[in-house]
């Protein structure tokens, strides 16, 4: 398992946090995900052997929160 806190400075609310939330941890092999819109950071942890940083960092592009490290 792999774990990794990512910067989206676009995360500013309660419905924001639940968007980020629903949209990395749809992601087949994500086993935890935890945004937070004080620090507008998202916690991830997944399985390196079924998805990978990309395809998380490619999903919060597309629900509108880029995010990187």
């Amino acid at each position: 398992m792999q774990t990794i806190t990512l910067n989206a400075p676009d995360i500013s609310c309660g419905h924001c946090v639940q968007s980020v939330e629903q949209a990395v941890g749809q992601i087949n092999g994500v086993a935890a995900v935890k945004a937070d819109a004080e620090t507008k950071d998202v916690n991830v942890t997944w399985d390196e052997g079924k998805t990978d940083l990309n395809a998380i960092t490619a999903a919060l592009d597309e629900a509108g929160y880029p995010a990187r490290q």
